[in-house]
């Protein structure tokens, strides 16, 4: 079972990371099409490109995520402070799209219609909000790091004392 679970996440992982490439490539297609035709649509056409290469990088991440965590280091329980940092890294890859893609829905609404600006800026507002939450699981993770050293320590200077 646990290698058939293996295998599922390493398809998936390899399935994300090429719609993830696509994504990107559709992306910037899009914007070469677009200001071969019509440069003053290339403003546009630009915030688009970024917008779908910012969520092909969150997609490829959570695949490496996936490919690493679940394939490569699959080896059962793990310590508590190697959880944290893998979880810390993940959410910070995911607060940063989220964060990115704010700002370019703001750009995007800016102009063509300033009532729909709720939408990107409730994105802005929530990837605060998970900033925080990723900062506290990194701050608990250098204490727990600093509590394990600080036992390794006291249990060397019992053994010499």
């Amino acid at each position: 079972m646990h290698y058939l679970s293996r295998l599922t996440f390493a398809i998936g992982s390899v399935m994300l990371m090429l719609l993830a490439v696509l994504l990107a490539a559709f992306g910037m297609s899009g914007l070469i099409e677009t200001l071969l035709h019509s440069w003053q649509d290339g403003q546009k056409a630009v915030v688009h490109a970024i917008s779908y290469v910012v969520i092909s990088m969150a997609v490829f991440d959570v695949a490496k995520y996936f490919m690493e965590e679940e394939v490569i280091l699959s080896r059962g329980k793990q310590t508590l402070a190697e959880a944290r940092t893998s979880l810390t890294k993940f959410i910070t890859s995911i607060i940063i799209a989220v964060f990115v893609e704010g700002l370019v829905g703001i750009f995007e609404t800016n102009k063509e219609s300033p009532a729909t600006i709720l939408y990107p800026a409730s994105l802005l507002l929530v990837a605060t909000g998970d900033r925080a939450c990723a900062r506290h699981l990194s701050e608990t993770e250098r204490d727990s790091r600093t509590r394990e050293k600080a036992g390794k320590f006291n249990g060397l200077r019992k053994a010499f004392l």
